[in-house]
C-alpha cells in the first residue's frame, strides 16, 4: 500500500458521527426532528429554526455542482500528482451544502448543476472522506 500524504481528516465531537458513517459509506446529517431540515456542517441547533430537537439521519448523496474551483499549483505536498483538480461546493438534494472533490470527470469540464453523486474513498485504515462523480445520465 502506499503512503498516504494528504492530510489526514480529525473528527471533532460534533462532527464524529459524520465521519464514522462515511466510514461505513454512509453520508449522514443532521435531520431536525421539530422543521425537517439538514443541515451540514454539524451544529448543537437547526440551522432552520434553531431547534435543539435533532438526530442524524442518513441522505442520499446526490446532489449538483453548486460552484466550484480548479487548482492548477500546488499548495500541499500531498497533491503533486493531482494538478489540476477541483474543489466543488456540492449542493445535496436535501438541502445542505458541502465541500468536496468532484472525479471521474477532467477538472476542464465540470460545470455547475452538473449532477452528481457520492463515492467514498477509504484513504487510510479507518479513515474515508467524500468525494462526487458525475451522475450517469
Amino acid at each position: 500500500m502506499l503512503e498516504y500524504k494528504k492530510p489526514i481528516p480529525v473528527p471533532s465531537d460534533e462532527s464524529k458521527p459524520y465521519w464514522d458513517g462515511l466510514h461505513e459509506h454512509k453520508l449522514l446529517m443532521p435531520k431536525c426532528s421539530a422543521c425537517g431540515g439538514h443541515w451540514f456542517p454539524p451544529t448543537q441547533y437547526c440551522t432552520h429554526c434553531r431547534s435543539k430537537d435533532w438526530a442524524w439521519s442518513q441522505v442520499s448523496g446526490k446532489g449538483k455542482v453548486f460552484s466550484f474551483v480548479v487548482y492548477h499549483r500546488v499548495y500541499h505536498p500531498g497533491f503533486v500528482d493531482e494538478v489540476p483538480y477541483a474543489v466543488a461546493v456540492i449542493e445535496l438534494e436535501e438541502g445542505p451544502r458541502m465541500l468536496s472533490n468532484v472525479v471521474g470527470v477532467p477538472a476542464e469540464q465540470l460545470v455547475c448543476d452538473m449532477p452528481v453523486e457520492i463515492v467514498f474513498d477509504d484513504v487510510v485504515e479507518g479513515v474515508t472522506v467524500p468525494k462526487f462523480k458525475p451522475t450517469a445520465l
